[in-house]
């Protein structure tokens, strides 16, 4: 196989093409997913978190802003400008909205994927270049002109697929993390909000799928509260009194450096609808208490939210560890929930925050229009029935063993994450021959 490389013009092997703009009105509960900028993740997966639609109907009236599997997404106005997406065959049926361009592969002169990873490097000047007064943007004309230097197709197609495998078995990762919380969450609805252990025994039947022992710590029947029915001999309570929640450091853009080994843990560190994000650290030079510090484990909650479909407010999640901080500080954002333990546990904590019955609680405890606000009581005030210590600690120890398997699959994800960053600006320069960077691969995936 030769080793040649070519120099073309993105033009000259690709479409580059702007999307629509939809009008709210036009949208549906189902049909065609319409694509947004809020749907790129940082790390270039499509999120159907916060998703609209449009009906079938309506989708032949756009048929040239139909996505196809393997096209690449660029954001060229906004705050995200510079950010890129890949489609696949499970985001489709899609319409690309307004604001980012579709950069599509032609004339097979370029695989889709090897195109989609030159682009990520290459696009990266230019977005840098951005220009205009109160949003950002750039010139298609730019892209479309820009230089990208192509090896032979056999050797483009396994330069993707080496990277294609280590994206496979980060998704692979993301996957299990996903079936390992929402296996946490079943279980907690199961014994805290169904109660299906305290109907099986007042049934006269055994309950499903727990042991002797931990049947016994359920009671056998139940007895009216304020809250309604409950398990006989669980105390109705509130939040505030079995934890402590403190908010986060208010703090000065001064203090937001470049890098350093204290990092603000803010609203960006929040997935929407719940659940820890990894990208959403802000290095920080600036001062803060010993109770704004915020530890792997941790429970914290979004006091605030600037999202239109209220998507983070009273929103849960567990902080991750990182590696690059020796120190994180939750912002003012943020809210820190301690529990007692000696009444009930973080994960017992996160499962309840979960619940819709929470979340519509929270949701009336906020105000504001453009930015969303929770009362100060808004996460204390919840009250609920707290099952006995002994149950609580059993809860804990199954959910703790499923959390940090989580951090091991988050560990590797980020492993593979550095790896792949590291290879692929070598890959795509030819810097890096193909076989020594499938020497590498092999070290990490054995």
């Amino acid at each position: 196989m030769t080793s040649e490389w070519y120099d073309f013009q993105l033009e000259d092997v690709a479409d580059l093409n702007g999307g629509y703009a939809f009008k709210s009105e036009e949208y549906t509960e189902t049909g065609h997913f319409v694509l947004r900028t809020v749907n790129i993740t940082d790390d270039g997966r499509i999120s159907t978190n916060g998703a609209v639609y449009v009906s079938s109907e309506s989708a032949k009236k756009y048929e040239r802003f139909q996505l196809q599997e393997l096209d690449t997404l660029f954001v060229m106005v906004g705050a995200t400008l510079g950010k890129t997406g890949l489609v696949t065959a499970n985001d489709l049926p899609a319409l690309l909205n307004q604001n980012m361009w579709v950069i599509r592969a032609k004339n097979g002169k370029v695989d889709p994927l090897y195109l989609h990873y030159a682009f990520k490097v290459l696009s990266k000047p230019l977005s840098s270049l951005a220009s205009g007064s109160a949003r950002g943007f750039v010139k298609r004309d730019d892209f479309r002109r820009m230089k990208i230097r192509l090896p032979e197709l056999q050797n483009q197609k396994k330069i993707s697929s080496l990277l294609g495998t280590l994206d496979d078995r980060i998704t692979l990762l993301r996957e299990t993390n996903q079936t390992l919380e929402a296996i946490a969450q079943a279980l907690f609805k199961s014994w805290f909000v169904d109660f299906d252990p305290v109907r099986a025994k007042a049934e006269g039947r055994l309950p499903e799928g727990i042991d002797e022992a931990t049947a016994a710590l359920f009671p056998d029947a139940f007895e009216e509260t304020e809250l309604g029915l409950a398990p006989k001999g669980w105390a109705v309570t509130s939040v505030g009194d079995v934890a402590e929640v403190v908010k986060g450091k208010s703090y000065s853009s001064k203090d937001l450096v470049e890098k350093h080994k204290t990092a603000l843990v803010t609203l960006k560190s929040f997935e929407r609808g719940g659940g820890f994000r990894m990208d959403g650290f802000k290095p920080y030079s600036g001062t803060y208490k010993s109770t704004q510090v915020v530890s792997a484990g941790d429970l914290i909650i979004a006091y605030t939210d600037v999202t239109q479909a209220a998507e983070l407010i009273g929103k849960p999640a567990i902080v991750v560890a990182v590696e690059e901080h020796d120190t994180l500080v939750a912002s003012l954002d943020i809210g820190i929930v301690r529990p007692d333990a000696s009444k009930c546990g973080k994960q017992f904590l996160y499962g309840l925050f979960k619940t819709d019955a929470f979340q519509s609680h929270t949701y009336a405890h906020t105000s504001g229009t453009t930015v969303l606000h929770l009362s100060k009581d808004g996460v204390g005030s919840y009250r609920f029935a707290l099952p006995p210590v002994a149950l609580n600690i059993k809860f804990e120890k199954i959910t703790s063993a499923l959390a940090e398997r989580r951090q091991t699959n988050t560990d590797g994800i980020r492993a593979l994450g550095t790896l792949r960053d590291t290879l692929l600006p070598r890959l795509i320069s030819g810097q890096l021959r193909v076989a020594d960077a499938e020497a590498e691969l092999e070290k990490v995936m054995a």
